[in-house]
């Protein structure tokens, strides 16, 4: 690969409520400092939806020798207002590329689910249950969506190079049958599920196969038994607040297993380097939101359920990093080993 990389939340904004609270520069900046000297890191997807956030984070991992990947994230946004959050967010990132930086625009991901007006449904929970409860109409459905995303692409490209001179991809799933031509890099949020286990490896060929550099824009898994098997559906055994959206708690009891969470990332990132994928960005460093709680009842401990390699910790500082509110789990250790080798 050659692209070794990971992604970094700024907060994901949702109904005007950011998912991280606390947005420290100093803290963004040393935490950035860790990713590219512990994780050995040569790449980092800045995801968020404020724009002033992503190009801070994006500045700070520039100055650090690191590609970005410029990445807004529309969370239940219209198409108007996504494609004016690309507008602001691609002369940020070009900003950025004046300056020498290697920079990627990541003209948003997932449309189709997580914003409006490309499936019914008035949030993602909807318009997910829609495609599960609906099989006999999912042809249908994905040949409308697929129409709607790339319509959108198209206008959204259009704009993004106006502003924008270096390199753009999207990062989609594969139930969206993107038109790549108008992008530079193929981009897939693509996770490995126990229905797709043996499949796996022969899908990242095919999609290597066709031409373009290929990058894998999101992947990892959650520290609780059993995770990998859900792919990309690790979260859905929290509950969350139907109006904000916050996590609240686990839906039952979960048992911890950071070794299989390591282990789920070792094996496909050996997958990926094999297929000869150029660029893969671990999904995530951290979720603020998704809090290590080690007392009282384990459905309160949301990092069970965090596919982020390290435990925030609520109002206590880490042993392996003092200066810093969390801890490296197991994945944390298997990533630096894999991206140093």
């Amino acid at each position: 690969m050659r692209a070794k990389g990971i992604t970094y939340d700024t907060g994901f904004i949702r109904n005007g409520g950011s998912s991280r609270e606390r947005f420290d520069p100093d803290v963004v900046r040393r935490e950035l400092k860790i990713i590219r000297d512990d994780l050995h890191c040569t790449a980092v997807r800045v995801i968020g939806g404020d724009p002033g956030r992503l190009e801070l984070a994006a500045t700070y991992a520039s100055d650090l020798g690191l590609e970005v990947w410029f990445s807004p994230y529309p969370l239940e946004l219209t198409a108007e207002e996504t494609l004016s959050l690309f507008a602001d967010c691609a002369e940020r990132a070009e900003r950025i590329r004046q300056r020498g930086a290697e920079v990627v625009f990541v003209a948003g991901a997932e449309l189709s689910l997580m914003n409006k007006g490309f499936l019914p449904g008035d949030t993602q929970e909807d318009r997910l249950e829609l495609l599960l409860n609906q099989r006999d109409r999912l042809a249908e459905r994905v040949g409308e969506l697929s129409a709607r995303v790339n319509a959108f692409l198209g206008d959204a490209v259009a704009g993004i190079r106006e502003r924008f001179g270096g390199r753009i991809t999207y990062a989609s799933i594969p139930l969206e049958r993107v038109d790549w031509a108008p992008f530079d890099i193929v981009g897939v949020d693509l996770y490995r599920s126990a229905e797709v286990a043996g499949a796996f490896a022969e899908v990242v060929r095919t999609l290597v196969g066709q031409g373009k550099p290929v990058a894998i824009t999101e992947f990892g898994t959650a520290a609780y038994r059993g995770a990998g098997d859900r792919g990309g559906r690790v979260l859905e055994v929290v509950e969350f607040g139907e109006d904000t959206g916050t996590p609240l708690r686990l839906d039952g009891e979960y048992v911890r297993d950071e070794t299989g969470q390591a282990a789920y990332l070792r094996e496909l990132l050996e997958i990926y380097d094999t297929a000869g994928v150029d660029a893969t960005f671990v999904f995530l460093f951290a979720l603020d939101n998704f809090p290590h709680r080690p007392d009282g009842d384990c459905r309160d401990d949301l990092d069970l359920a965090s596919p982020g390699i390290v435990k925030v910790l609520e109002d206590r500082r880490g042993d392996t990093y003092p200066d810093m509110s969390w801890e490296p789990k197991a994945a944390f250790i298997a990533l630096a080993e894999c991206y140093r080798g």
